[in-house]
């Protein structure tokens, strides 16, 4: 299945399937390997689009809340120039101008509330999509920071993966112990053996033997003091 997810996708948003599929089910993305830094880096990736987005998002706001903000002042202006119109036209003695330009500005203040009620929400709205974005930012700079040292500790982990590795292959260790083993194993044997010839052997067998040696060698020894004492022309006789 994931093979066909690589030809499908691609190697690089393959493992970025392959890697969500996997936490989705409870199996662990390769630990500490390339895969798991291929998938954060892939995740990392699409929050800093999802924060683009969210920039270009506050950003239109912030422009539909300056352009509320700017109508809402331009009415609160016309209110006034039609109060300034209908006090000139009434001190001129122009009844209907005076009338109409009043006329005018009431239109204006009744709408002007539901005006500032609108501007006040969008900056309700505004400053909330501000905030969500400073922290989602902070949040992004949080985690390239968290990026960089897990590509370090994944750095970290393929070295000592090596280390084991000929650690493993060159066990100097294991082969001392093995010689260590074998060298015991031949000393006991020795012992065993020696032991096995001591308790083999006849204690009285061994008695008369020695006593049998003992007495050829009084033999011999007596022999040779009576040659001592005999000249040479008695043993040419």
């Amino acid at each position: 299945m994931k093979n066909v997810v690589y030809w499908l996708m691609g190697e690089k948003a393959g493992r970025t399937i392959v890697g969500t599929w996997n936490w989705l089910w409870g199996i662990p993305v390769e630990s500490g390997g390339k895969v798991a830094v291929s998938v954060a880096e892939e995740s990392l990736q699409s929050m800093q689009e999802s924060v683009q987005k969210l920039a270009q998002a506050v950003a239109m706001q912030v422009g539909a809340y300056e352009r509320a903000k700017k109508k809402y002042e331009e009415k609160a202006q016309e209110l006034r120039k039609y109060e300034q119109q209908a006090a000139l036209a009434q001190k001129s003695g122009n009844e209907d101008a005076a009338r109409l330009a009043m006329t005018r500005a009431i239109q204006v203040e009744q709408l002007l509330p539901q005006l500032e009620g609108q501007v006040q929400q969008a900056e309700k709205f505004v400053t909330a999509s501000k905030d969500k974005l400073n922290r989602e930012r902070l949040k992004l700079e949080q985690y390239k920071t968290d990026m960089q040292n897990m590509k370090d500790l994944a750095e970290i982990n393929s070295a000592l993966e090596s280390i084991a590795k000929v650690n493993n292959e060159f066990d100097i260790g294991s082969a001392r112990s093995s010689f260590e083993s074998a060298k015991s194993a031949v000393e006991g044997r020795h012992l065993r053996s020696n032991a096995m010839a001591e308790l083999s052997e006849n204690p009285n067998e061994k008695l008369a033997a020695d006593l049998e040696q003992m007495t050829i060698d009084d033999e011999v020894s007596r022999r040779l003091q009576m040659l001592e004492g005999t000249t040479p022309k008695e043993l040419a006789e």
